[in-house]
């Protein structure tokens, strides 16, 4: 018994430190970015957990059930997707309004946005997920508990980090509007930056579209 609460409390904490790897936060910080309410931020950070962790859930399970092993050229453009992903959403933030400049009321973020980047995001890390279960817990069963726990630390971890990145945001909304577009474009630039140095780390380091390409899942 011990050992189950011990492996369910692991997977709780990895859930919620995997919600701060770098590329998740600059997802979210360039949607949360056009938030006003600590609520609605740490909304947009639960669906995201959601559509990540059923990803993971899903295609880590087929893994695991199936003992699937991913093509490496196939894990690798997962992860590109992810770099075209994080382009789209910061060229999303950085777009001007009709006027020529950011609008000043903050459009509404449809549910299925978040959604949707955080299943892209878990299409990419599901390999690397099912893998660490595998190795940790050979029992099919317990890797699938294993898996919704971990997705549950995940959707915890997400909304209080989106939370946090929407502090400054809410500030600046109850204050001076400037300061808002100023923070859309800051997170919008670092969506694109980040983007296209993960873009070049997967085509330049992983060889995505040699004849000989390398992946190890992360």
């Amino acid at each position: 018994m011990i050992s189950i609460i011990s492996a369910a409390l692991l997977g709780f904490l990895l859930g919620l430190k995997h919600a701060t790897d770098a590329d998740h936060v600059v997802a979210v910080t360039a949607i949360v970015a056009r938030e006003r309410t600590f609520r609605s931020a740490a909304w947009v950070g639960g669906l995201w957990g959601i559509g990540h962790s059923l990803t993971v859930f899903l295609v880590g399970g087929a893994i695991i059930a199936f003992r699937i092993v991913m093509p490496v050229r196939v894990g690798l453009g997962l992860e590109f997707l992810v770099a075209v992903m994080l382009i789209a959403l910061g060229f999303a933030n950085l777009r001007p309004g009709k006027d020529g400049a950011l609008s000043e009321q903050a459009p509404h973020v449809h549910p299925s946005r978040p959604v949707l980047v955080g299943v892209v995001h878990g299409l990419a890390g599901s390999a690397a997920a099912a893998l660490l279960v595998l190795a940790a817990i050979p029992n099919s069963l317990w890797a699938f508990a294993y898996l919704f726990v971990f997705g549950v630390g995940t959707i915890a971890g997400m909304m209080l980090v989106t939370g946090m990145l929407a502090a400054p945001a809410v500030f600046a909304g109850q204050r001076m509007v400037r300061w808002q577009h100023g923070i859309r474009l800051a997170a919008g630039t670092l969506s694109v930056l980040f983007g296209l140095v993960l873009a070049r780390e997967i085509i330049v380091g992983g060889g995505l579209f040699s004849s000989a390409p390398t992946w190890s899942p992360r």
